[in-house]
């Protein structure tokens, strides 16, 4: 496996780290519930969990002895 002759200057290394830049997460309003939420996540609102505009999972009542 090929290995450097020389060692890389503080220089060019910090150059090619200038491109990888924190992004600012993308978001979404849900047309059904207003909820703004993160991208390709679901979400909870209301105690239903959705996803896509469509109730994945309902949270199930506590069952008292």
């Amino acid at each position: 496996m090929p290995n450097p002759k020389r060692r890389h200057s503080q220089q060019r290394s910090a150059k090619r780290r200038t491109h990888y830049k924190a992004d600012a997460p993308t978001l979404s309003v849900d047309s059904v519930t207003g909820e703004t939420h993160l991208r390709h996540r679901a979400h909870v609102n209301e105690g239903k969990l959705y996803y896509k505009g469509k109730v994945v999972a309902e949270k199930a009542p506590l069952k008292t002895p």
